[in-house]
């Protein structure tokens, strides 16, 4: 059975205090997070739901694919989303060495221009952490949907985006095509929960 950590423990966010976890608990809004884009047949189906609920999210972008697709990247921005940082190539920074590692993040950032940066896989050693902090705002998430999981089903996803959701959480949604099933099953059942609850939502 696979180990799923839909929210962080406290523990690990008291070992990161430098990292973004959720936004302010005393106010009743979600701040929606999506990661990998940007990518054909995915992206624009998100940023038709995020149109039609009116909606404005912060889209986590990975260098090499604003690179493939600048069109995608332009509707992004056109629509109001704020972007991150999401590295050039993907890279997991507890297998890759500080100084690759933070070349590809400036590599990213020469076309992104923003001061927020998401580590993917969730994974960044203390060093790199301590280096990027004084440039950006590095930012996880308390609620992770694992839509990316194909052995999860589309239900189940919706479940984790709601079940931990609370005043100022995070929440990650990916727009890649591993998640796309998943994803566009759970993103609008859940932004009708959220709005039924009276949550309102918020740009990082």
């Amino acid at each position: 059975m696979k180990l799923r950590i839909v929210s962080p423990p406290a523990l690990v966010r008291w070992y990161y205090p430098d990292i973004t976890w959720h936004k302010d608990r005393s106010q009743p809004r979600i701040f929606l997070t999506f990661d990998d884009g940007p990518i054909p047949d995915v992206t624009p189906e998100v940023l038709k739901i995020l149109k039609k609920e009116d909606i404005k999210a912060t889209f986590f972008c990975v260098g090499e694919n604003i690179v493939k697709h600048p069109d995608l990247f332009e509707q992004i921005k056109a629509g109001g989303h704020h972007i991150g940082n999401h590295t050039y190539n993907h890279l997991n920074g507890s297998k890759t060495p500080e100084k690759e590692y933070l070349e590809n993040v400036a590599q990213c950032q020469s076309l992104v221009h923003s001061h927020l940066f998401r580590p993917p896989y969730a994974r960044i050693s203390k060093n790199q952490l301590r280096q990027l902090k004084p440039h950006y705002e590095v930012v996880i998430a308390d609620v992770i949907t694992y839509d990316f999981d194909q052995s999860l089903s589309p239900e189940a996803c919706y479940e984790n985006a709601i079940k931990y959701a609370k005043n100022g959480s995070i929440i990650v949604f990916h727009d890649n095509i591993k998640a796309r099933q998943n994803m566009l099953y759970a993103l609008p059942k859940a932004i009708g929960h959220w709005k039924s609850k009276g949550f309102g939502f918020g740009l990082l």
